[in-house]
Formats: structure tokens, sequence, C-alpha cells
């Protein structure tokens, strides 16, 4: 019996190190980033809305690498523009959508008053390539605003493809302000590209304005 307990414990000792190391799961990658991003918020604030440029330069930092940045700005663009455009200009897009994704986040960050987040535990099973992660927002009034993330499993690391916010599909609401911003350029992708900036700018009062909408991808 006792060289059984000792076999038994060898083998769960040399279980743990798969375990330590085992890539954390789309709930725990939002539920650490969330948290990183309100500690840091927490501390630096005050810093953040002297010189928003921190702010920016913070979130690419802990915001970047679990943001599907290329998937997200493939989808925006569409197939339908996409294959109209260059290998450069594609690249360029996704460092300006990338760029101004950023000031979009960190905008909304700077009017966070420590209401309550909680990010939603995960029930039944789960896609190995794509599932939604679920949080909870309370607003200042008390009630409660739902936020899904979109998740998909990039060679073993899971990251951000699309965020809904209260019913708002980010995506879509993107996704429709470039064809807008394609038609009232005459079709010319570099003006698109070059004014995209503007438009991410102004998405956060369009989607104020907006009821809750399809939340379809």
């Amino acid at each position: 019996m006792l060289t059984l307990m000792r076999r038994g414990l060898l083998v769960l000792l040399a279980a743990l190190p798969l375990f330590a190391n085992a890539a954390p799961s789309a709930q725990q990658v939002v539920q650490q980033t969330v948290d990183s991003l309100l500690s840091d918020l927490k501390t630096n604030k005050p810093a953040y809305k002297d010189d928003p440029k921190k702010l920016y330069a913070s979130l690419e930092r802990i915001l970047g690498p679990v943001v599907d940045s290329e998937g997200i700005a493939k989808g925006v663009m569409t197939v339908k523009y996409s294959r109209q455009a260059s290998p450069e200009q594609i690249k360029r897009f996704e460092e300006n959508f990338k760029s101004s994704l950023m000031q979009f986040y960190g905008n909304a960050l700077l009017e966070y008053d420590n209401q309550g987040i909680r990010v939603l535990p995960t029930s039944g099973k789960q896609d190995p390539e794509r599932t939604s992660v679920n949080m909870e927002i309370r607003g200042s009034s008390g009630a409660i605003y739902p936020v899904q993330y979109t998740m998909v499993n990039q060679a073993g690391n899971w990251r951000v493809r699309n965020v809904i916010i209260n019913g708002i599909n980010i995506g879509k609401l993107f996704r429709d302000q470039f064809a807008e911003s394609m038609q009232k350029n005459g079709n010319d992708l570099e003006k698109t590209i070059a004014g995209w900036g503007q438009v991410v700018a102004n998405a956060k009062d369009t989607a104020k304005g907006q009821p809750n909408g399809s939340t379809a991808e």
C-alpha cells in the first residue's frame, strides 16, 4: 500500500508541470485581461486623463496580445473590399484599425468609475476553436449591461475576435461604417483607410445612439 501511495504521489508530481503550463481558457484570458486593465487604470487614471496617449500605449501592451486585430480588420473590410486591396493596403488598414481600436476602448475606459465588472463562468461543453465569454458591467444607476466576447483559438491561444456590448455588435457597427465610408469616398480605398481613425472616433457616439441591435457577426 505504501509503495502504491508513493507511485501515486510521483505520478501527481510529474503531472503538475503539465497543469502549470496549460494554456488558460477563454474565460481565464478575459478575466486576467480585465484584472490587468482595471489594476493599471486604478494606478494611472489621473496620468491617463492628462495624456491619453499613455493610456493607448498601455492598452496596446495589455490588450494587443489578446486581440485578433488582423482577423477583426479583415472582417470589417469584408471580402467585397479586401479583394480590391493590395497586401500593403490591407496591412496598413490593420495597423490603422488597431491604433484606432485602442483609442475607442481607451476613451470608454476613461469614463469608468469603479462600477462592478463581473466575468461570468462558462457553462456546458465549449468549442475548442471558437467560443463566447460573457461579462456584466453594473452602471452607476445600478443597471446591468451585458458584454459578450467572441473568442477564437489561434495556435493554442485565445484571442478576441468580436465584442457585443448591451446588444450592440461592435464588429457589425465597424463593418457598416467601413461600407458607408467607402460609399462617401467614391469607393476610394486609400481615402477610407486614411480616414479610418476619425470613423472609429465617431463610433462611440454612434453606439450610444443606437438601440439594442443585432448580435449577428
